[in-house]
């Protein structure tokens, strides 16, 4: 008779001690995935804007656009010039900024409100709807440079069209006014900008709307309040996580704006519609002093940003109030 060794009996586990996980490796195709955006940020947005803040501390002039690297280090002497009000450098550059907001305040405020209004006429279904949300959108599906061009022949003084209009058919005027000098070319500007981005305003709070239950419009109007009251209690409120983004999308568009302007004016701006964007482009590459023109753009970084940090915070601020 054989005797038979038992091995000896494991202990139970402890019931307190939770059970052991297989550790899962983390795959690596999400990283990948990732590496070809990484690559085209860093090439169209990180390495330029370092550039420019490289280029901003140096005396980059034409005496030295074939060697960059030899330009002579200024630190921040650029930046002095460019922000001393006193300075001629910074007296136009200060004019061109009080433009630029008043440009910007204009067509923001403008393309919103013509936007909120399409949106809640065409809110309602009627006949033909269909086909004014496709006219008020044809703006928006132009190309910039086609539609700015189309602007700039219709408010020529002696050719364009809306001369035309007002001198020859209508005879509103006796002289044929002057649209892209003088102070009408401001107008003009907004006017083009203005008629150019109100259909994104439009196509935002539409599909804004859309996500508001039409029972709180019932009860507000079984309760006695007319359009206004509703328009304010129950539009507005609703569309607050819309107008969030919308506004800040149109004023960083607005402020930068390059391609109306220098489409519809040219490199010769009017002083009246001098948008620090042009006024950058020719400090840099009419006057060739890349130095002051990279010192203007890095300014203009740190302001849009600040003013950009600032909206959000007090934003976010007032919706975790409400």
């Amino acid at each position: 008779m054989t005797a038979t060794v038992s091995a000896p009996d494991e202990a139970p586990p402890d019931p307190g001690t939770p059970p052991r996980r297989k550790r899962r490796r983390t795959p690596a195709l999400p990283y990948l995935l990732l590496v070809p955006a990484i690559v085209l940020e860093l090439a169209v947005h990180v390495i330029p804007m370092l550039t420019g803040i490289w280029m901003s501390l140096k005396e980059l002039t034409q005496f030295h656009i074939r060697d960059w690297g030899g330009a002579p280090f200024v630190g921040l002497d650029n930046y002095r010039v460019t922000l001393d009000v006193n300075s001629a450098t910074g007296k136009e550059l200060l004019h061109s900024f009080w433009v630029t907001i008043a440009y910007t305040v204009l067509v923001v405020a403008l393309c919103y409100a013509i936007g909120l209004a399409a949106a809640v006429v065409l809110q309602r279904p009627f006949r033909g709807r269909a086909l004014l949300r496709t006219l008020f959108l044809t703006p928006y599906a132009l190309p910039v440079y086609t539609a700015v061009i189309v602007w700039g022949f219709l408010l020529q003084r002696d050719t364009g069209a809306l001369n035309h209009v007002l001198v020859d058919q209508l005879g509103l005027v006796d002289e044929r006014p002057f649209w892209l000098i003088g102070g009408n070319s401001f107008w003009s500007l907004v006017v083009v900008a203005l008629w150019k981005q109100w259909p994104f305003a439009f196509l935002c709070l539409m599909a804004g709307l859309q996500g508001i239950p039409q029972d709180l419009y019932e009860a507000a109007y079984m309760d006695g309040a007319g359009f206004w009251r509703r328009l304010r209690a129950v539009t507005l409120p609703r569309l607050r996580p819309v107008n969030q983004v919308l506004l800040l999308v149109l004023f960083l568009w607005t402020f930068n704006d390059f391609n109306t302007p220098y489409v519809l004016f040219g490199k010769g701006a009017p002083d009246q519609a001098d948008l620090i964007s042009i006024h950058i482009y020719n400090s840099s590459f009419v006057t060739w002093n890349f130095g002051i023109g990279s010192a203007m753009s890095v300014a203009l970084l740190v302001f849009l940003a600040a003013v950009s940090a600032v909206y959000l915070f007090f934003t976010r601020k007032v919706r975790s109030d409400a």
